[in-house]
């Protein structure tokens, strides 16, 4: 059975240490420096307008685009995020009004995002195009996976095509994480490179913004390694099933 598989439970405890350590490692540099205040008082707001400003990217008329920008509050922790498709940089409420080491590095990863878009990065690009079939994969896929190997023993060949179907949506949800590597690590290279070149840190803040988002990015390579654990263990328990 499915969740009787030894190699499903090991496949398991490898995710949840590995997810710990990476959730660990963000929470605690976030913790430790969102307690260190920058020399220059910028808020992380501030630091997103002023990094919009000098890319040319800050929106000056109230419209918002790709090329253009705006920047808002939301609630909730760690909920930073660029939407594309509205050209906003949402800043949670412990970086948008919060002058720190911690959320000036958020802040800027967030407009590297921005960046990556106006310059038509290649990779985000292919990111957006694909999050209708990853969503897809994520909805859908571990019903059919599951339903596949209950379907196999008393449906025969029906069982087998759901379960390579679930399998092949789950892939795709797989390529969304993977493609996500190099779009968060480039755009923090270049949250480092603003910081940097507009002086908005100086060389002891900028070591701790890098820790920052360094242990942002491990967030992203546990969650890439995870999912091709799985999807390996099911292409395994598919092929054995044959």
């Amino acid at each position: 059975m499915f969740f009787g598989n030894y190699w499903y439970f090991a496949v398991m405890i490898i995710a949840i240490v590995l997810g710990g350590l990476a959730q660990l490692g963000i929470s605690r540099a976030n913790k430790k420096y969102s307690r260190i205040p920058l020399a220059n008082g910028m808020t992380g707001a501030q630091v997103a307008l002023r990094i919009a400003q000098a890319n040319g990217i800050a929106s000056t008329d109230g419209r918002v685009g790709r090329g253009s920008v705006a920047i808002q509050e939301v609630q909730g922790t760690l909920s930073d995020h660029y939407d594309p498709a509205s050209g906003i940089v949402s800043l949670s409420e412990g970086v948008h009004s919060q002058s720190t080491v911690a959320a000036a590095a958020v802040a800027a990863h967030e407009m590297g995002h921005a960046i990556q878009d106006a310059q038509g990065y290649v990779f985000g690009r292919i990111r957006t195009a694909i999050v209708p079939a990853a969503n897809l994969g994520s909805r859908f896929s571990m019903i059919l996976i599951i339903a596949g190997f209950v379907l196999g023993v008393a449906a025969g060949s029906l069982g087998y095509y759901a379960l390579w179907a679930g399998i092949i949506l789950y892939s795709v949800a797989v390529l969304f994480q993977v493609v996500t590597l190099p779009v968060e690590i480039d755009a923090s290279r270049r949250a480092m490179g603003q910081l940097r070149d507009l002086a908005i840190l100086g060389p002891d803040e900028a070591r701790g913004g890098r820790r920052v988002l360094t242990a942002a990015a491990l967030t992203y390579v546990a969650a890439a390694l995870i999912s091709l654990l799985y999807l390996a263990l099911y292409i395994f328990m598919g092929s054995s099933r044959h």
